[in-house]
């Protein structure tokens, strides 16, 4: 019997999967401090964000085959070391670009209409003619330049909503010279419209673009600091759902409160779950919980999809 940890939970429709396929399901959450001596009985470990699969969790897995993460990145798993173990590690790229690109879209018009503030304001007794009045610097995305650091999937679907509501998209991605990019016309699968993008560099698409959206990987350091915010175009908008950290927020203050940024749209923050409290209430950020690949539909996707790379791995073997 192949015994599957998901400790960070499973859709339904992912479970159930799993579950006629005869496989043994626990959904119960165990504490990251004793996940190394709990997992040593498990064939398989999902994971979200939330729990960290360190060496010391590797080490006490005395009969894992995968690691599972249900999600686009494996920041939280030490992928090498477990790799080295023979143990296989994937994710979900696939199940939640959609709901990541529509996130990204949801903050861009938000900015645009300033329409975090009049949430915030309006509630509290803000002045409604000076909001009305204020939200005339407002503007219409048709024409403006998006620019898209990382072209993978979320990039490229990203990239399909922006073309459709009628932007310039420009793309950077050291790992894709190009790709093409097709719209669907409604529900009518033989109208399909397709062009390709290509790629051009970092520094191009940051200075050209007059909103710029991140679907990368973090690094050890940011993507963006001072320096490169200095050379952006006065009163850029930066959207990130990628990952916290990979815009300095010390430095992306300083910008918003000076007027350089016009404004920023952040779903990820560098220290989870506690962000810094100044950007969460600056006038001009736009904020969600961490929520990229949170809607009805990603979910059931990447449930399925973590399933059926589950059930494709082990085959008949039960």
């Amino acid at each position: 019997m192949i015994k599957i940890l998901a400790n960070d939970g499973i859709h339904p429709d992912g479970l159930l999967l799993l579950e006629e396929a005869s496989y043994q399901v626990s959904e119960e959450k165990i504490a990251q401090e004793d996940l190394p001596s709990a997992i040593a009985d498990y064939d398989v470990l999902i994971v979200r964000s939330a729990t960290k699969v360190t060496k010391a969790v590797i080490d006490g897995a005395k009969k894992l085959k995968i690691i599972g993460r249900g999600g686009v990145g494996l920041d939280n798993i030490d992928v090498e070391y477990a790799q080295s173990k023979g143990i296989q590690v994937f994710n979900t790229p696939q199940a939640s670009s959609r709901a990541v690109a529509e996130l990204a879209t949801a903050h861009i018009f938000t900015l645009a209409r300033m329409l975090q503030r009049s949430n915030r304001e309006l509630a509290t007794g803000g002045d409604f003619k000076k909001l009305k009045k204020d939200s005339e610097s407002g503007f219409q995305i048709k024409g403006k330049t998006l620019g898209i650091v990382g072209f993978g999937r979320i990039g490229q679907e990203l990239a399909k909503i922006a073309l459709g509501i009628g932007m310039r998209v420009r793309a950077h991605d050291p790992f894709v010279n190009e790709a093409e990019i097709g719209i669907q016309l409604g529900e009518h699968q033989d109208l399909k419209l397709a062009l390709t993008i290509s790629t051009e560099s970092l520094e191009k698409v940051l200075r050209e673009s007059d909103i710029i959206s991140f679907h990368i990987p973090g690094f050890d350091k940011p993507l963006i600091g001072a320096t490169e915010l200095e050379n952006l175009k006065t009163g850029a908008i930066l959207i990130n759902t990628a990952r916290g950290g990979v815009i300095d927020e010390l430095a992306l203050l300083a910008a918003l409160n000076s007027g350089k940024i016009g404004g920023a749209g952040l779903d990820v923050f560098e220290n989870e779950p506690t962000p810094m409290e100044a950007l969460l209430r600056h006038p001009k950020v736009s904020c969600s919980p961490h929520i990229g690949a949170s809607t009805m539909e990603a979910q059931a996707y990447i449930g399925m999809e973590l399933a059926d790379k589950i059930i494709s791995f082990f085959g008949d073997d039960k």
